[in-house]
Order: C-alpha cells, then structure tokens, then sequence
C-alpha cells in the first residue's frame, strides 16, 4: 500500500470514529437533557396537583366561612328585633310627653 493511501485511509477512519464518538456523546447529552424535562414535568404536575387541592380546601374553607357568616346574621337579626321589642315595652313613645 502506498503512503497517500495509507494517509487517507487514516484520516477518514479517524474522521470516522470522531464523527460515532461525537454522535454517542451528542446522544448521551440529548438524554441527560430529555431526562431533566421529564423530571421538571413531573415537578410541574405535582404543582398542579397541589393548586389543585389548595383550591379545594379554600373552597371548602370558604363554603364553611359563608355558612358562620349566615349564622351570625340571622342571630344579628334576632338579637335586634328583641332589642326593638325591649324598646317599645321600656321606652316611652314620642306622645307620651305631652
């Protein structure tokens, strides 16, 4: 074999074996970076969960709070139709000075 042949044949088999080298890297670096999406993904998902639940509860929170709120109002308004009827019964009507 001749010395360019044998050159040659060197450079494109080292040009060869660079470029599978290169791939193989490229491809491990590829995975490394589809492997770190999948696990943001997952972490995205779980926070989507966790609103999820969250809105639940305020809406149960809420729900409980809107109920005390109704409670309180219809006692509010017991308590004053009392005090309205103590009124009338203690106080004197406005024709009872003259």
């Amino acid at each position: 074999m001749s010395d360019t042949r044998t050159l040659v044949l060197t450079i494109v088999g080292t040009g060869v074996g660079l470029a599978v080298l290169l791939t193989g890297v490229m491809f491990a670096l590829i995975g490394g970076v589809n492997g770190r999406i999948d696990g943001v993904n997952d972490r995205i998902d779980n926070l989507r969960v966790d609103l999820r639940e969250l809105r639940a509860d305020m809406r149960e929170d809420h729900a409980r709070f809107d109920a005390r709120l109704d409670a309180v109002e219809i006692e509010l308004g017991k308590v004053d139709q009392r005090l309205l009827t103590i009124e009338r019964v203690v106080l004197p009507g406005p024709d009872a000075d003259e």
